[in-house]
C-alpha cells in the first residue's frame, strides 16, 4: 500500500511531487523520498517518518528538475529507515527506482548480481530491480526494463528514471495499481488516482503485465513483450474524498475488496509446491520438536485468529495449545518455560497487552514468534522471530484484511511445524499447499457475490439481537463475525459453539430471532445441522453458510450463501468475508460511521 508519483514536463517537478505524495498519506507509510534529474546526475532526497521530515530537507535547497519520481513507503523488506526508503538506485547512480508491491525471488536475484559485482545498500526487495536495469541496460531503457521484469517473479507497480533517458519516465505493473494523468505538454504517474486529481481527471489505467513510456510531449503503452497497445482515456468523476477510497463509499469495503491481492502477498516467496519457506523463522527441527506446548496471545480480533491457529496447530503438528488474551495473560502466572513456543499476534505490533505478553514469555525463557502487519514495530522487533503479514495499512477500524491475512500466516507457521515435526504425510502438505495457493482467487469468487450479501443485510438493519452459531473452526469464525456485526453496526450479538445452546442459550432465542449458521467443517456438520433444526423449532430465522454442493442445508435454514469449496482448515479464510460484508452494509443502512466506530481506536497502545 505504498505510494508513487511521477512527474515529467515543464513545472519544476519537486513541488508536483510532494503534494501527489500528500494526497497518498491515507494509505499509511512509514518513510518517503523523490528522486530528479539535475545538472550532474540523479538527486535524492529521503527520510524515515512523515513527509514533514522530508519536506523540510527539501526545503533547504532550490531545485529547477521538470522531472522526477516519488514514493511513501510501508515497509515489507527491510525496517523502516533513511536507507531502506525509496527511491532506490544502481552501482553508477544512472538509474532510480521506486516500487509498491513485493519481488518473491529478490534473495535468488540479490544472490546472483552481487556475484556479478553489484553492490547493493539497503534491505530491499526494491533496490534489485534499480541493479537489473543497469545490468541489462545497453542503450535502450525500454528494453532493459522488459528484460529486468522478465526475471522477476513477484507483484509490483515501479516507474524507472534514468539519468541517460532525460526525457522519459518508463513505467509497468503486475497485481499493482497504476494510472498515468494527461496534461499539457506533461505527464503524471501515480499509484492511485487523488495524486493527480489537482492536476488532472483524464487518465489512463494500465493493465497487468503493461508497460508505459512518458516523455513530456508523449506517451506510449505496451505489453511486457512490447507489443504495442492502444488505451481509452478514463475520465475521473470522483470527488477528491471517494478517490481516496477508490470509489469505495467507505474505506471498510475498500479494504474488505482488497483481501485478495492483501492474501496473495501474504502467501507471496512463501510457498513451493510440497514446501513451507519462512526465511523469518529461524527454528530446527529438535528444537521444534522440543517443545512441549504451544500459547497464542493476542487481543480482540487477533485473539480470533490465535483460536483458528490452536485447531490448526494441535491438528497437524500434534503439539497442545493454549490461547489467551493478551490482557489476561500475565495476570494469571502462566505456565511457560524455555520449552514453550509463544506466539504473538498484532497488526500493529504496538499493542500495549500482547506486548507485555511478549516480554513476560521471553523473561520466563520462552521462544517468542511474532506475527505483525508493520514492519519494525515494538513487537517485531523484540520477538525472536517474525512473520510478516503484507496487508498494507488498515485505515478503517474494524479489521478485515489484516484478520484474514493473520489466519493465513497461522497457516503458514502451523504448516512449518509440521513440516519439522513430520507429523503428516508429504502428499497431505503438498495437497494442503495446493488449496492453499487457490485462496486469494476464491476469496475473489466471495467478493463477486457481495450483492447477495447486501439483500442478506437488509433483514438486520432494524434487529437488536443476533446470533452466531458453529462448531470447532466455524465457531472461532463466528466469534470474529459477532464482533464485526456489534462493533460497527451497534448490534448486540453473540456467538455460542453450537453443542452449547441446550446450556442456557436457547432461552434467548424468539420467534424472528436472527441466527447466522456456519457450517463449513464437514466433519461436524450432521450435529451443526442439527442445532440449526433446535432454533428453526423456536421459529428464529436462520442464515446458513455452507460449501456451495451442500443443497440440503437449504431446506434446514431460510437463507444460504454458498462458500467456493476449500479444505476444512482453511475455510475460516473464505467464510469471515461475507460475515464482514454483513455487518459493513448493515452499519451503512443504520447510518453509522462506519469507519469510526463510536468509542473504539485502531491500535490499543495502552493497558
Amino acid at each position: 500500500m505504498c505510494g508513487i508519483v511521477g512527474y515529467i514536463g515543464c513545472k519544476p517537478a519537486v513541488p508536483v511531487l510532494l503534494e501527489g505524495l500528500k494526497k497518498l498519506e491515507y494509505r499509511g507509510y512509514d518513510s518517503s523520498g523523490i528522486a530528479i534529474l539535475e545538472e550532474g546526475g540523479i538527486r535524492i532526497t529521503k527520510s524515515v517518518g512523515k513527509l514533514a521530515v522530508l519536506q523540510e530537507k527539501l526545503a533547504k535547497r532550490t531545485f529547477s528538475s521538470t522531472i522526477g519520481i516519488g514514493h511513501t513507503r510501508w515497509a515489507t523488506h527491510g525496517r523502516p529507515s533513511d536507507i531502506n526508503a525509496h527511491p532506490h538506485m544502481d552501482c553508477h547512480g544512472d538509474f532510480a527506482v521506486v516500487h509498491n508491491g513485493i519481488i518473491e525471488n529478490y534473495l535468488e536475484l540479490k544472490e546472483w548480481l552481487m556475484a556479478e559485482g553489484h553492490c547493493f545498500r539497503s534491505e530491499t526487495d526494491t533496490e534489485v530491480l534499480a541493479h537489473l536495469v543497469e545490468h541489462f541496460y545497453k542503450g535502450d531503457l525500454e528494453e532493459a526494463v522488459r528484460k529486468t521484469l522478465a526475471k522477476v517473479v513477484g507483484s509490483y507497480a515501479t516507474v524507472i528514471l534514468s539519468y541517460k533517458h532525460p526525457d522519459m519516465l518508463v513505467a509497468a505493473r503486475k497485481d499493482s495499481p497504476m494510472i498515468v494523468g494527461i496534461g499539457e505538454n506533461e505527464y503524471y504517474i501515480a499509484s492511485d488516482i487523488p495524486a493527480v486529481l489537482n492536476h488532472t481527471r483524464n487518465t489512463y489505467i494500465l493493465e497487468d503485465e503493461e508497460m508505459v513510456t512518458v516523455t513530456a510531449q508523449s506517451v506510449k503503452f505496451c505489453d511486457f513483450q512490447g507489443k504495442r497497445r492502444d488505451k481509452i482515456i478514463f475520465e475521473v468523476t470522483w470527488d477528491p474524498i471517494a478517490a481516496e477510497k477508490g470509489g469505495y463509499e467507505h474505506f471498510m469495503l475498500k479494504e474488505i475488496f482488497e483481501q485478495p491481492k492483501a492474501l496473495k502477498d501474504t502467501l507471496a516467496g512463501r510457498l513451493t509446491a510440497d514446501k513451507v519457506i519462512l526465511q523469518e523463522v529461524d527454528l530446527t527441527p529438535a528444537e521444534v520438536a522440543a517443545f512441549n506446548k504451544v500459547a497464542i496471545v493476542a487481543c480482540g480480533t487477533a485473539y480470533h485468529a490465535g483460536l483458528i491457529g490452536r485447531g490448526l496447530i494441535e491438528h497437524w503438528a500434534k503439539i497442545p495449545v493454549e490461547v489467551d488474551i493478551a490482557s489476561e495473560f500475565r495476570y494469571r502466572s502462566p505456565l511457560i518455560d524455555e520449552k514453550t513456543l509463544v506466539i504473538v499476534i498484532s497488526q500493529s505490533g504496538e499493542t500495549a497487552d500482547t506486548l507485555a505478553a511478549l516480554r513476560e514469555s521471553k523473561k520466563k525463557g520462552a521462544r517468542v514468534v511474532a506475527i505483525t502487519n508493520v514492519v519494525g514495530s515494538s513487537v517485531a522487533r523484540e520477538a525472536h522471530d517474525v512473520i510478516h503479514t503484507w496487508a498494507g495499512p488498515e485505515i478503517a477500524v474494524a479489521s478485515t484484511k489484516a484478520y484474514t491475512t493473520q489466519i493465513e500466516a497461522i497457516v503458514l507457521l502451523a504448516l512449518y511445524l509440521t513440516q519439522a515435526k513430520q507429523t503428516m504425510s508429504q502428499e497431505w502438505i503438498t495437497e494442503i499447499i495446493s488449496e492453499l495457493k487457490m485462496i486469494p482467487d476464491k476469496a475473489e469468487e466471495v467478493l463477486k457475490q457481495a450483492g447477495r450479501v447486501q439483500e442478506l443485510a437488509k433483514y438486520f438493519e432494524h434487529v437488536e439481537n443476533a446470533f452466531f452459531i458453529g462448531r470447532g473452526l466455524d465457531w472461532a469464525v463466528a466469534q470474529e463475525g459477532s464482533l464485526k456485526l456489534k462493533e460497527i453496526s451497534y448490534i448486540h450479538a453473540e456467538a455460542y459453539a453450537a453443542g452449547e445452546l441446550k446450556h442456557g442459550t436457547l432461552a434467548l432465542i424468539t420467534e424472528g430471532t436472527p441466527v447466522i449458521a456456519l457450517a463449513t467443517q464437514r466433519d461436524l456438520y450432521d450435529k451443526t445441522l442439527s442445532n440449526v433444526k433446535e432454533v428453526k423449532a423456536r421459529d428464529a430465522r436462520v442464515i446458513g453458510f455452507t460449501f456451495e454442493g451442500n443443497h440440503g442445508f437449504d431446506k434446514s435454514v431460510d437463507e444460504v450463501f454458498y462458500l467456493p469449496l476449500t479444505a476444512n482448515e482453511l475455510s475460516p479464510i473464505l467464510t469471515v468475508i461475507p460475515l464482514q460484508l454483513l455487518a459493513y452494509y448493515v452499519s451503512a443502512a443504520r447510518g453509522n460511521d462506519v469507519d469510526k466506530p463510536r468509542n473504539l481506536a485502531k491500535s490499543v497502545t495502552v493497558e
